[in-house]
């Protein structure tokens, strides 16, 4: 009953919700270049890749710039080198990208590296695999130049430690994020989604996973299909929040393939969105998951499962706009 009574009380409120608007919907900038990324940390991310559009590059050399932003510039406890370790103290590193045209390349739980998103562009570009993990991965970083270094803070270390004395595991919905959107320490992957001058779409996702994750957890960010996937000819979508349910929903492809069938990019979010609920109602009350999604044209788009997720756009026009993603639930009392 009461898991009846939380999905027919979820299915209302996706109803009250309506259809998603379509956000800027405007013709895209004049040399047809716009980045897109989560959270507020995205418009540090957006910048490093505009320097790239705006000189002509390749949507996936500033998806890449973008990421690499994140994974070294950027000091925050889920992405890169300031992140939280697993519960055995080890900080790992996960992250995918991917171009329009079906080439792809990922990384999990990768050690001692601090790129990792560059690491998954080698993989796609100088191997015959999609995905390298652990050891391997980090074995094929070092042949191919990358520096091993320790990448584990003071800071993420005394959280580590703090940690252990419970031992409780519990991830918080938009963790030490309680304020208004936009307030630092917002929670989770940093994804990017690119389209060039030339209209070619690629897309980035890079994270160090949940804190105190156990030991050898892989989270969507890494895996193509669920934290990111991209189409020439449809478009792009990347997901943040609770990786295990973008992973049982192939998330990031189904936002695409929804985009394909006519949904503008908002719409495909949030049905997105309500698959989630439907399968998993009362996991859903304690849980956030996110998606940003940007069509062939341009068209970008967001919805979550609950109110917090911002996402920043650039483009000739703008540099730093943050827009707040409309939510299934409204409220922090679900």
């Amino acid at each position: 009953m009461n898991t009846r009574r939380s999905f027919l009380q979820a299915s209302a409120l996706l109803a009250a919700a309506g259809a998603a608007p379509r956000m800027l919907a405007s013709p895209m900038a004049a040399n047809g270049a716009r980045v897109v990324s989560t959270w507020d940390f995205g418009v540090g991310a957006n910048q490093a890749a505009w320097k790239v559009l705006a000189a002509g590059g390749s949507a996936l050399d500033a998806v890449e710039a973008g990421a690499r932003w994140a994974e070294s510039d950027l000091c925050n406890p889920t992405v890169g080198r300031c992140g939280n370790p697993d519960r055995d103290g080890v900080l790992t590193l996960d992250a995918s990208i991917m171009a329009g045209d079906g080439r792809c390349g990922s990384v999990a739980a990768l050690s001692d590296i601090l790129h990792p998103v560059s690491v998954a562009r080698r993989v796609m570009e100088q191997t015959p695999h999609v995905m390298l993990v652990g050891e391997g991965a980090q074995q094929f970083a070092m042949q191919q130049g990358f520096e091993r270094r320790r990448l584990l803070t003071e800071d993420a270390e005394r959280a580590w430690r703090e940690w252990l004395k419970t031992e409780h595991y519990a991830p918080q919905i938009n963790a030490e994020r309680r304020g208004r959107p936009g307030d630092k320490d917002n929670h989770d992957t940093l994804g990017i989604l690119a389209i060039d001058a030339n209209g070619h779409m690629a897309g980035a996702c890079t994270t160090s996973g949940m804190a105190f994750k156990m030991h050898g957890r892989v989270g969507d960010s890494p895996i193509i299909g669920a934290g990111l996937y991209v189409d020439n000819e449809v478009g792009a979508a990347t997901a943040s929040g609770m990786g295990e349910e973008m992973i049982r929903n192939a998330a990031s492809f189904l936002v695409v393939e929804l985009m394909r069938q006519g949904r503008p990019p908002a719409d495909a979010c949030r049905e997105a969105i309500e698959r989630v609920v439907h399968k998993r109602p009362e996991a859903s009350r304690t849980l956030q998951v996110c998606f940003l999604a940007m069509d062939r044209k341009g068209e970008v788009g967001a919805y979550a499962l609950h109110r917090g997720f911002v996402y920043a756009v650039c483009d000739s026009r703008r540099q730093d706009t943050l827009l707040d993603s409309r939510s299934v639930y409204t409220s922090e009392q679900t």
